[in-house]
């Protein structure tokens, strides 16, 4: 297999990550806490910085953190699961109040969980759901099953663009088994998908169809991009190309893209995407990705903290934040129906984008730049 060259285009974010903050606790990997000294009220434990919606994240909570009195305990686990169970035993150890946890691995932390749980400590799972466990009491993240969903009509809205009519070829990605937000995703995309796939005018030339067929260990772009080598090479021979790639998020839609660029063919592909990413709204505005979904951080961050500081004093049974009521039965963790508040995500392509960042002034000023 050939070597897959470290483009600055994939790995800008991975970087700009692992820097951004290197003076976190978190980032240590011995997985000890900053907060020995106890008196936290929130312990935020996150996973590792594979995007730039988690630097976001971190960013966001330290600040809306100071600016409401809170004392937090934000943490990264870099080195995988073991290293976030520690971090959660050590904030249960000193104390913290409320836990909100972005977990590696959602089925991983049964026993911290347990713990918590044994503590009376509230646990809110952030962005990604906490499997297989009754020890979670809510859940507050976009709607990923609708994500996928929105992901799934971008992918269709760009091929009829493209080739009127179709029949089209296409390829899946799909994010790490270990990722509960994962499977919604893919399922909300198939939803889309599978009425014109069954008709013939939808075909995955590949035949990998299914979530753990497509998945993408670690949501790392160079294991999507040497995946996507070996299925342009096994089957899209001499200049053949996929008319579409379902890509579940901004930098495996990058990673695809590189793979397809490198292997010299053309015309690019009808590429989905998500989070919003800098790198991905130039290529989105070059018309090289169709498109992205904008999930703003910082609303999800204040509703967190929000649903947070009503656990810490004393409220239960919360039933809505900032207006977005409370879902008792959407997502089902195999053990519970968790409560959750699920914001709502939207399609930016290049006709939109403008209107869907005015209020990012950042992300508009890539927007606006990249269209010079």
């Amino acid at each position: 297999m050939r070597m897959i060259k470290k483009v600055a285009a994939i790995g800008a974010v991975a970087a700009l990550s692992l820097s951004a903050c290197s003076g976190n606790a978190g980032d240590k990997s011995d997985g000890k806490s900053e907060s020995a000294s106890g008196g936290k009220d929130i312990g935020i434990s996150l996973p590792q910085k594979t995007s730039e919606n988690w630097v976001e994240a971190e960013n966001y909570f330290n600040e809306l953190c100071e600016s409401s009195n809170l004392k937090c305990d934000v943490q990264f686990a870099n080195d995988g699961v073991p290293q976030q169970q520690q971090q959660l035993d050590a904030m249960i150890t000193n104390g913290v109040k409320v836990l909100i946890i972005g977990a590696v691995d959602g089925t991983s932390l049964g026993t911290q969980l347990q713990k918590a749980a044994d503590a009376k400590i509230p646990v809110i799972a952030y962005d990604r759901l906490l499997l297989e466990t009754k020890n979670i009491d809510y859940y507050v993240a976009y709607d990923n099953f609708g994500v996928g969903v929105k992901q799934g009509e971008a992918l269709l809205k760009g091929l009829e663009a493209k080739k009127a009519g179709g029949p089209w070829n296409i390829e899946l990605i799909a994010g790490s088994n270990d990722d509960s937000n994962s499977a919604k995703f893919f399922d909300g995309a198939i939803s889309v998908l599978k009425p014109q796939i069954e008709a013939g005018k939808v075909k995955i030339v590949s035949g990998q169809n299914t979530q753990a067929q497509a998945a993408t260990q670690g949501w790392k772009p160079e294991n999507a991009q040497s995946r996507m080598d070996a299925i342009l090479t096994q089957h899209y021979p001499g200049a053949a190309v996929p008319d579409g790639i379902l890509s579940p998020n901004d930098t495996l839609a990058r990673a695809a893209l590189t793979s397809v660029e490198q292997a010299g063919k053309s015309p690019l592909p009808v590429v989905t995407g998500q989070d919003s990413e800098l790198e991905s709204l130039k290529w989105i505005m070059q018309g090289k990705q169709y498109s992205t979904i904008s999930k703003p951080t910082k609303p999800l961050v204040e509703n967190v903290v929000a649903l947070a500081k009503e656990l810490i004093a004393g409220k239960k049974d919360v039933a809505e934040l900032n207006g977005i009521k409370v879902d008792a039965k959407q997502y089902n963790n195999k053990v519970k129906d968790v409560p959750s508040f699920l914001l709502t995500p939207v399609v930016a392509t290049k006709d939109n984008a403008t209107e869907v960042y005015k209020d990012e002034p950042k992300k508009l000023e890539v927007v606006k730049s990249a269209t010079k």
